[in-house]
């Protein structure tokens, strides 16, 4: 237990940790683009850190990402010096980023436009480098090195929370940049995971087929789910405006812990396919026809009945599915084992 002093106040912190997380746990909010909690007790080189974090500690400017909380601190998080600092981050990182935000897909979701707003950082032009080549080899997403701030927030996820090793900072024509470790993404080893996607803060790595929803990014809402693509349950969380889903991200939470793979953070459009069945189907004379879910559990039910007075429960078999949750395959199962009295269950994954 630590007693400190932020902003004037008396606080007690309950447990070890760094300032910035202190400080967020007492709700407030201190900008930064290259923190991750997953990264807590990990030396990274001081390069990639971004510095914004800025905290002042007895006096003194501190990274609040990497300053261990102790007894007696003074802290004050938005002080003139504090300011001050955190603007010339900005504008440093401002001199050679493209000024295009109006038409960046990004728009509405990134940290750099909105920090520079919230500190009033202003430019009509800058003295942005000779633009460098996008790769956008990958199916999925692509990565724009002149959008690039070098966070190295996307190099630490790849290398040391997905053990790829697939990104790193270079520096060309005097810009420092993510890079891929191959001639493009295509041709590397990346798995298209898009972790490295959903924790870039700008419109450095950006999915793909995104564009025409930058209106719509401020209007949305989050909404937490399951991924349907097997038993795991990794917690995704859809990016949602008008009942369209703009985007998917990992959800900070168990099991998957702010992870997922190529199916669970680009395989969402099929929620929106016309092709998708959103009613039960009944066959009537050779042809499925649309039904509604009082008529489907009725046929069920009717079927069910007969064949178990006519044949028994050996006549039945039932075979789920991966994309179901762990508490629905255990309802299936449970529906074939205690109520039809049969252990012909199988599952899909078995293929």
């Amino acid at each position: 237990m630590f007693e400190v002093i932020i902003n004037g106040q008396k606080t007690i912190i309950r447990e070890e940790s760094s300032v910035l997380r202190a400080l967020t746990g007492e709700g407030i909010q201190v900008p930064s683009f290259c923190y991750d909690e997953r990264f807590i007790n990990r030396h990274f080189p001081e390069e990639t850190d971004c510095g914004l974090c800025v905290v002042e500690i007895d006096g003194k400017l501190e990274k609040s990402c990497s300053t261990v909380i102790s007894d007696g601190m003074v802290i004050l998080s938005d002080s003139d010096k504090v300011i001050e600092r955190r603007k010339s981050i900005l504008e440093k990182i401002i001199e050679d980023h493209p000024l295009d935000c109006i038409v960046c897909d990004k728009a509405g979701g990134c940290k750099l436009q909105d920090y520079c707003y919230e500190y009033g950082i202003e430019k009509s032009s800058n003295s942005c480098l000779e633009a460098l080549p996008v790769d956008g080899s990958s199916p999925f997403f692509s990565i724009d090195p002149n959008k690039c701030i070098a966070c190295g927030k996307c190099v630490k996820v790849c290398g040391y929370l997905q053990n790829t090793n697939i990104l790193f900072l270079t520096e060309t024509n005097g810009k420092r940049h993510v890079a891929v470790n191959g001639e493009t993404l295509r041709e590397s080893a990346c798995g298209s995971c898009g972790n490295c996607v959903s924790v870039c803060p700008v419109g450095a790595l950006l999915p793909k087929g995104i564009s025409g929803t930058r209106a719509d990014r401020w209007k949305t809402e989050t909404v937490q789910t399951t991924c349907c693509y097997c038993g795991v349950g990794c917690q995704i969380d859809l990016k949602v405006a008008e009942n369209k889903i703009l985007g998917a991200g990992p959800a900070a939470s168990g099991p998957n812990d702010g992870l997922l793979c190529v199916k669970g953070k680009f395989g969402y459009k099929f929620i929106g396919h016309s092709d998708r069945l959103k009613t039960p189907l009944i066959r009537q004379n050779g042809q499925l026809t649309e039904a509604t879910w009082d008529e489907a559990y009725a046929l069920i039910t009717e079927k069910i009945s007969g064949l178990m007075a006519s044949d028994g429960p050996e006549a039945f078999a039932g075979l789920t599915s991966a994309r179901c949750t762990n508490e629905e395959n255990y309802l299936f199962q449970k529906l074939f084992r205690t109520v039809i009295g049969t252990n012909n269950i199988d599952h899909c994954a078995r293929l």
